[in-house]
């Protein structure tokens, strides 16, 4: 049985894939300060849960995630000094971080309007599979504030580069689900009937693949980041050595041998 058990969302685990299922349809999925601390939390959690090889995010209905709620968060913002703002930022960053943190693939699966901080949980995300419907937009700068929210002026420009993420973070538009996956903000675009059966088959695929494999792979894309291409080679031959002593490493060799699909240690 599963310890996690958040309250404002949907949790559910199917075999080794975990599913987020964000909850507030009438309000496109709209965050709350509830909803901002229980998603850390459980990012965080699922670090620890050993039973479970890859995470799929949602919403329900016509939205994935709108972003703030309007009444809920930013109306009670306005009457905050300068250390309860900062304290808030920092917990809306500190969720983007947990999602890069954790040591198994996130999948962002995008039922529809991709907005603000839930484009920004979409872009924390490892990979992204939508709909049709999953129009995106990085909404900061429409409510007078920096594009540069919750990290994106750092992951937006690793996905799509510098010119068209500069594009998307001044102006704040809205760019339709072919053209986010023309660029290669989305990784995949299906039909809204096929989303979810896709991203599930995905999430399967990596679940049970070589976690500890597919652990190191997202730690050295974090950890390469900001490294130079001499600190990237030899952090890369660290991390391939301590991959090949993994008993992974070991049974994908013999089921070569042996012919037969390798049984990886989860």
């Amino acid at each position: 049985m599963s310890l996690i058990k958040p309250r404002s969302f949907d949790y559910q685990e199917d075999g080794r894939v975990a599913t987020i299922t964000l909850n507030r349809p009438e309000r496109l999925n709209a965050l709350t300060f509830e909803i901002y601390r229980e998603l850390t939390d459980t990012f965080r959690a699922l670090q620890s849960a050993s039973h479970i090889g890859s995470v799929i995010v949602t919403g329900q209905g016509r939205g994935f995630c709108s972003g703030g709620d309007v009444k809920d968060i930013i109306g009670q913002l306005m009457g905050l000094d300068m250390a309860g703002l900062l304290e808030f930022t920092r917990m809306t960053c500190e969720l983007v971080g947990n999602i890069r943190a954790l040591r198994k693939p996130v999948i962002a699966a995008l039922n529809g309007v991709v907005a603000g901080a839930g484009a920004m949980i979409a872009i924390a995300s490892d990979l992204r599979i939508a709909c049709s419907e999953a129009k995106i937009a990085f909404l900061f700068v429409k409510v007078g504030l920096s594009g540069a929210d919750m990290g994106a002026a750092f992951l937006l420009p690793k996905i799509i580069g510098l010119s068209k993420a500069t594009e998307l973070l001044f102006t704040g538009d809205f760019v339709s689900a072919e053209e986010a996956e023309r660029i290669g903000l989305y990784n995949r675009l299906v039909t809204q009937e096929a989303l979810m059966d896709e991203a599930h088959a995905w999430a399967e695929r990596l679940a049970n693949g070589p976690s500890f494999g597919i652990g190191m792979t997202k730690e050295m894309l974090n950890q390469e980041f900001n490294m130079g291409l001499t600190a990237a080679l030899e952090a890369e031959a660290q991390a391939q050595a301590i991959c090949m002593q993994h008993p992974d490493y070991n049974e994908a060799y013999k089921a070569f041998i042996e012919k037969r699909p390798a049984s990886f240690n989860k």
